[in-house]
């Protein structure tokens, strides 16, 4: 039922113990550790493929703590309205390009692997009487192929020994199936307390393995995730409830199953610490950049934002303000001409300031007909008074 995952399984498993088949010498010894070593390769290959989504685990698992405050605000806002509160969520974590599924694929993805390794080595040994066995004789199963595996190769997979037990013989394996892990007729090689003294060490080796590798993820969480229930009791099963599963469940699992749990916590120990070094330092590097963009558009020490932009254009007035042509420089009358009298109101001369007369308060340095200066607003019937005062004057005197 499930050969679209048996096939695969032994088929990785076949490559590398044929490779290290050709390393290792072609004695029981060293056949076992040939086989143990496949197995090992196994699981660090399926690892490999997986590693890209398990670095989107745990990019989707620092988003989800990310946005883990504004869910809260969500539940508590929309609590009576269920289908509100779906909705809202959904569309945060679409915002936030945050995908649920992706944070539980590689355990996913790694359950039907151990569901194909654990059949795969079992059914080296199809002696037994359980769900999916074949309930067959001794010399039925050393003659039997396994999968992509030849029959010669059961035969070489059951002769085989790691530290004086079979691979794939657990603690609790009924003795009657002891006879398929020898030649017809010889007597059996090994005891059970053989087996428990390879299998326990190996069940609290990788029972410690996965509580310190749940630990080194909790550690990494931010301390309002650990606020969080569901975290806390997820982070429970990590750290307890799974490394203690694995010593109640250990004497039932192969030897092989056991290096399996091994190999699979030391590339998990090793990878978190690559994974979560490269994100810390992505973070840092986006968090410099981030400095590096604020102080380059942040004003220099004593320098306004826009001190620049208005000195510029406060020059640029006062120029068009102030400057003279030369054309109202030489309307400066003749010595010893007559003053006209200034007759209409509305017109202005500059025949006071190019006398070197000072200009009276409000007075405006323009000649006849000139417009006012940019941004100055020129009062004309000021103008035209005070000069029609001075003509006055002037005329009297002559």
């Amino acid at each position: 039922m499930l050969d679209f995952i048996y096939y695969p399984v032994s088929g990785i498993m076949w490559v590398w113990h044929w490779l290290f088949s050709h390393v290792t010498p072609d004695t029981p010894g060293g056949n076992g550790i040939a086989w143990a070593l496949s197995v090992v390769f196994l699981v660090f290959t399926l690892r490999a493929i997986l590693y890209k989504p398990f670095v989107k685990q745990i990019r989707t698992t620092k988003k989800m703590q990310e946005i883990n405050p504004q869910l809260q605000a969500i539940r508590k806002k929309y609590a009576k309205d269920r289908v509100k509160m779906t909705e809202e969520m959904q569309k945060l974590q679409k915002e936030h390009g945050f995908n649920p599924l992706l944070g539980c694929l590689p355990m996913l993805l790694q359950v039907p692997v151990f569901i194909g390794l654990f059949h795969v080595l079992r059914s080296f040994n199809r002696m037994g009487t359980g769900m999916g066995q074949l309930s067959m004789s001794a010399a039925e199963t050393r003659a039997t192929g396994n999968y992509v595996f030849s029959a010669d190769q059961v035969q070489n997979f059951l002769d085989a020994r790691l530290f004086g037990v079979p691979l794939s013989s657990y603690l609790v394996e009924p003795a009657t199936e002891f006879q398929a892990f020898v030649e017809p007729g010889s007597p059996i090689d090994f005891t059970r307390p053989q087996i428990a003294f390879v299998v326990i060490p190996m069940m609290i080796v990788a029972s410690i393995a996965t509580h310190l590798n749940s630990r080194a993820s909790v550690a990494r969480q931010p301390e309002a995730a650990l606020e969080n229930p569901q975290t806390r009791m997820m982070n429970n099963l990590a750290l307890y409830v799974f490394p203690i599963g694995i010593l109640i469940t250990g004497p039932f699992f192969p030897v092989a199953i056991l290096l399996y749990w091994m190999s699979n916590n030391i590339w998990t120990y090793g990878q978190q610490h690559i994974v979560f070094g490269h994100i810390a330092k992505e973070e840092e590097e986006a968090k410099l950049l981030k400095q590096e963009k604020l102080k380059a558009n942040a004003p220099k020490p004593g320098v306004r934002p826009d001190r620049k932009k208005r000195s510029a254009a406060t020059n640029g007035a006062e120029s068009t303000s102030v400057s003279l042509s030369k054309d109202e420089v030489t309307d400066e009358p003749d010595a010893g001409a007559v003053e006209p009298e200034a007759s209409s109101s509305g017109e202005s001369t500059a025949t006071d300031t190019a006398a070197g007369a000072k200009p009276r308060p409000g007075q405006k340095h323009t000649r006849p007909g000139a417009g006012a200066a940019p941004g100055k607003k020129q009062n004309h019937n000021r103008g035209s008074q005070s000069t029609a005062k001075r003509g006055n004057k002037r005329g009297g005197k002559r």
